[in-house]
C-alpha cells in the first residue's frame, strides 16, 4: 500500500464509539420492548387489540428507534473527507471546502470541546474531547487527531492551520501522557464558563493561538 493510499484509508473520529454503549443500548431495547408489551396487555383489558397494540408501540418505538439511530451514528475521516452516519442515510463533508473553522466550548460540570466546519450550506461538528469538574474526561484517539490535523493543515485558511497545530500539540500530549494542565483541550475548556445552559463559547484566534 503506498503512502497516497494509507493516508486515505478511514479512520473512526467518534469520541465515543458506539460499540462501548452496546450492552446499555441492548438492555434499554430490551426494556423498552418489555414496557411495550406491558403497555399494550394492560390496555386490552379495557381496549380492542388494535387499539392496545397501537398503544403498545407508541410505547415503545420511540426509545427503540433511538437506540437503533444512537447504534448508527459514526463518523470516519478519509483524506479530507468526513462521512457521518445517521438513522437515515450518510453524509459527507469536505474539509478542504470549509469556509469556516472554529473550536466550540461547551460549558457545564461536563465540559466538552468540539470542532465546528462550516461552509456556505452546510455545518459539522466533530467532538475532540470531554472533561468533568473532577478532573477525567475522554478525548479523541491518537490516529483520528493526527488525521484531523494533517486535514486542516492542508487547508488555505490561517484558522485551520492554527487549530491543526493545538491538535497535534494535543497528540504529542497524550502520546506522553501528560498532566490534564498540559493538553491544550482541557486548557481550552477550562478557560470557558461553568454555568449549564449557556450557549456555545467559540475560542477567538489569540484563544486558539495560545493553546499551541
Amino acid at each position: 500500500m503506498d503512502g497516497q493510499s494509507a493516508a486515505n484509508q478511514p479512520v473512526g473520529i467518534d469520541l465515543v464509539a458506539p460499540e462501548v454503549f452496546a450492552p446499555m443500548l441492548r438492555r434499554l431495547a430490551l426494556a423498552a420492548f418489555g414496557v411495550g408489551v406491558g403497555a399494550t396487555l394492560l390496555a386490552a383489558v379495557w381496549l380492542s387489540w388494535p387499539v392496545a397494540i397501537l398503544i403498545g408501540l407508541a410505547v415503545a418505538v420511540p426509545t427503540i428507534a433511538y437506540v437503533f439511530a444512537f447504534a448508527r451514528r459514526r463518523m470516519w475521516l478519509s483524506g479530507t473527507v468526513i462521512r457521518a452516519h445517521r438513522l437515515l442515510g450518510e453524509r459527507t463533508f469536505d474539509i478542504a471546502t470549509a469556509t469556516g473553522v472554529q473550536l466550540l466550548v461547551y460549558p457545564g460540570r461536563l465540559r466538552r470541546i468540539v470542532l465546528k466546519l462550516s461552509t456556505d450550506t452546510d455545518t459539522q461538528l466533530v467532538p475532540l474531547a470531554m472533561y468533568t469538574d473532577a478532573g477525567s474526561g475522554r478525548e479523541l484517539h491518537l490516529l483520528g487527531l493526527r488525521k484531523l490535523a494533517d486535514a486542516l493543515a492542508a487547508s488555505e485558511l490561517v484558522a485551520a492551520i492554527a487549530i491543526s497545530e493545538v491538535l497535534v500539540q494535543q497528540l504529542r500530549a497524550e502520546a506522553r501522557d501528560a498532566a490534564l494542565g498540559e493538553r491544550p483541550l482541557y486548557r481550552a475548556v477550562q478557560s470557558a464558563p461553568t454555568t449549564p445552559g449557556v450557549a456555545p463559547v467559540a475560542l477567538t484566534d489569540s484563544e486558539v493561538a495560545a493553546l499551541s
